[in-house]
């Protein structure tokens, strides 16, 4: 299957995270969307769209795509073994412009990688060399497996997931409840600014 979106693959990515949770992993996310498609001359459908099959039985697969909860972060707010990477846009992760949920900021210890900056101004995912090395500066020397990608309400998160696959550092983790679950409980901490 081959996810598609109008919206720089942030709904795609969304798609291909959760048919690889549910144990498809012949997924895909189309590089540049419907645009891309478009651009190339290439034909669309205008009919009513067919439901997938799914060949096989689908079951979970947390081997394919790691998840942590709220408990586990707030457990890691000691010890930091987990970064917690946040795909929020910067002026929502520093609290400064909170369009959707109650509370503005962030996870503590959180840092920024804005989803769009997975792309180029030609929309499509930037080369698997540039996304290393720009994730690697995230990562600051750490494994992707000890990461924990995370956004407003698990979707864009799941792009800078993608992002990762792309530039051969799969293995971190999601976690899906993301901003909106957090700030939810006001006995999380929430910090606020760009660190």
């Amino acid at each position: 299957m081959v996810a598609y979106d109008a919206q720089g693959g942030m709904f795609a990515a969304r798609l291909w995270w959760l048919l690889r949770w549910i144990g498809h992993d012949a997924v895909a996310v189309l590089d540049g969307g419907k645009d891309a498609w478009v651009k190339a001359g290439l034909p669309l459908e205008h009919d009513a769209a067919h439901e997938p099959e799914f060949p096989g039985k689908i079951g979970r697969s947390k081997s394919l795509v790691p998840t942590v909860d709220a408990a586990a972060l707030v457990g890691n707010l000691d010890s930091a073994r987990l970064l917690v990477v946040d795909a929020r846009a910067p002026d929502r992760f520093r609290g400064e412009n909170e369009t959707l949920d109650p509370v503005g900021g962030h996870i503590p210890g959180a840092v920024n990688r804005f989803f769009k900056d997975n792309l180029g101004t030609d929309g499509r995912f930037k080369p698997a060399e540039t996304l290393r090395a720009e994730f690697g500066a995230v990562l600051a020397g750490r494994a992707p497996a000890q990461a924990v990608m995370q956004c407003g309400s698990g979707v864009t998160a799941c792009h800078n997931l993608l992002a990762l696959e792309a530039a051969g550092l799969g293995g971190a983790a999601l976690y899906p409840g993301s901003w909106s679950e957090w700030c939810a409980d006001p006995a999380r901490p929430v910090a606020t600014g760009a660190a």
